[in-house]
């Protein structure tokens, strides 16, 4: 294994370098390189389509199961890495019913293929897999599995894996950056009990063993970390939305004793649906429906299966995160969560360390949300009072190639950012074709960030390179430095990136101006005794350097 192990250690090292000369003290491990890195083993097979089989066990929390993986080859080669995190183990890998040599590396197992693995042929591996998967300590926030009881002493059963990965309960090729075109999910519960996960249900097989098998088929690329299986003892009612796109099923899946409350609280998925269809263009996945399903933890934007545990109540569990009284208008996990459809889960950052592109405009979301149902003016309370979460403590982009996310400013910061670029576009109209585009132009793909940027720098006109350095690279805050003597203003951005140079709306005293300052002190003839105030929709800082005389 040492071809294995040398260069990645090496790589793990420079990118240990990179982060502390950014500001970025993790050490990464050859584990976290095998997880984050496009290996060799990697890179060679496309994946098409994952059919995975599961057996639930809750008497004694194991499972059993299987995936068949169907890939295409993009080049020839004949050692394919699969993940699966300890403690679940393989126990056979086949190809047309041989069986297969595999050696392991931690999580990563590598796959000996004895076909000979021709350029542009589709083939397909069978891995089957058992063991008792780690448990959740702190669900959503850590990864694995949730074993409960409801009130009725049903069991109660949940999976979420976002950031840690889908490998922590089957096996799969855990990147981001490949997905397959479709998936079929067969999940095998107790009789008892009801399993619901992604896309469509197709059909319920009730077993001699007194267990019931529920395929749920998925006919859009779907990432590793948004399949899910949530078991209970649920009740199901639905209805139809008139969307962009025709006539979206909305199916919830709620405990007997929350029905009531349920059909009350999730009335919100219409309104979030009027209101995000309209910002990020139509829903993307009429094919799969969508799906609200009641869970144990707080809730997690699973594809066409989003998850719910906010308690039937406005807010983040009955708390306004913005403190404007915005917050409490709304379900916070409804809307942010179901955001997600459109950026995370049809739009996916090859990634992690691109996770703003999923939880920047998630977060931003709740604005948009606010701003489409209560006015302009309540959206902008609301995000610019969620400012006080902001921390500035490492930059919002992470450590590429080793399964790292940046900084939880990645939500606040990072809407309060896209926030602030629609103040410099300075057209609604424009902004909201501009985040339209995006969502048609990367329609069901995986993409990077500087994908990302180029494609909202063509779409404004703008050479946003600095901006997004500015927010996404780095902890400083521009910071307007200024000074008003003799009626002239002089004034200059601070704490910048080369080539910040991001005009600012001000008033000085009841006149709305814009200011164009770069690094260099300028200067504008004012009246005398007038007073400066930034814009408060652009997150900046503002320092009168006159208040120090």
């Amino acid at each position: 294994m040492t071809r294995l192990i040398n260069k990645p250690i090496l790589f793990a090292l420079l990118i240990l370098w990179a982060g502390l000369a950014f500001g970025q003290t993790h050490s990464f491990t050859h584990q976290d390189t095998l997880r984050g890195t496009i290996t060799k083993e990697r890179k060679w097979w496309d994946l098409k389509y994952y059919h995975l089989s599961v057996k639930v066990n809750p008497a004694d929390s194991t499972l059993t199961g299987s995936n068949v993986i169907k890939y295409k080859v993009l080049e020839p080669y004949t050692v394919m890495q699969i993940d699966l995190q300890t403690p679940l183990n393989i126990t056979r890998v086949t190809q047309e019913g041989k069986p297969l040599t595999y050696t392991r590396d931690g999580n990563a197992y590598f796959v000996k293929l004895e076909k000979k693995q021709i350029k542009g042929n589709i083939n397909s591996i069978i891995v089957e897999y058992a063991g008792k998967p780690r448990v959740s300590k702190n669900p959503p926030w850590s990864g694995g599995l949730t074993w409960k009881k409801d009130s009725k002493g049903n069991d109660y059963i949940t999976t979420s894996c976002q950031g840690i990965g889908a490998s922590i309960w089957w096996p799969c090729k855990d990147h981001q950056y490949d997905e397959p075109d479709s998936m079929l999910i067969s999940i095998t519960v107790p009789k008892n009990l009801m399993d619901v996960s992604n896309g469509r249900l197709r059909k319920v097989t009730e077993n001699e063993d007194g267990t019931k098998t529920f395929d749920w088929f998925v006919s859009s690329p779907i990432n590793n970390y948004c399949v899910n299986m949530n078991i209970g003892n649920y009740v199901h009612f639905g209805e139809k939305y008139k969307g962009e796109k025709g006539i979206l099923d909305c199916d919830y899946y709620v405990l007997p004793e929350d029905l009531d409350k349920a059909k009350e609280q999730f009335k919100q998925v219409k309104l979030m649906l009027e209101a995000l269809e309209y910002w990020f263009g139509p829903y993307p996945f009429y094919k799969d429906g969508y799906k609200l399903v009641e869970v144990s933890y707080l809730g997690m934007e699973h594809q066409s299966s989003v998850t719910y545990g906010n308690g039937f109540m406005n807010g983040y569990r009955g708390r306004d995160v913005s403190g404007s009284g915005w917050g409490l208008k709304f379900d916070f996990i409804i809307i942010h969560e179901s955001s997600h459809e459109w950026y995370g889960n049809s739009i996916t950052s090859k990634d992690i360390a691109d996770m703003w592109i999923h939880e920047s405009f998630g977060a931003y979301s709740e604005s948009l949300y606010t701003d489409y149902h209560f006015g302009k003016k309540a959206g902008s309370e609301y995000l610019i009072g969620t400012r006080r979460s902001i921390r500035n403590d490492r930059p919002i982009i992470g450590v590429y190639n080793v399964n790292n996310e940046g900084s939880g400013d990645m939500y606040s910061k990072g809407a309060n950012m896209l926030h602030t670029l629609r103040q410099v576009v300075n057209d609604d109209t424009k902004f909201r074709n501009m985040i339209r585009n995006i969502s048609k132009t990367f329609y069901h793909q995986t993409v990077t960030t500087k994908q990302i940027e180029d494609f909202m720098s063509k779409q404004t006109g703008m050479n946003l390179a600095p901006f997004f350095n500015q927010y996404l690279r780095t902890v400083k805050i521009p910071t307007l430095e200024y000074s008003i003597a003799d009626g002239i203003l002089k004034y200059r951005w601070t704490n910048i990136v080369d080539g910040f140079a991001m005009p600012l709306k001000v008033k000085l005293g009841e006149k709305e101006v814009w200011l164009r300052p770069d690094k260099d002190w300028k200067e504008m003839k004012i009246a005398g005794g007038t007073v400066l105030t930034a814009d408060p929709n652009f997150y900046v800082f503002t320092k009168n350097l006159d208040e120090k005389k």
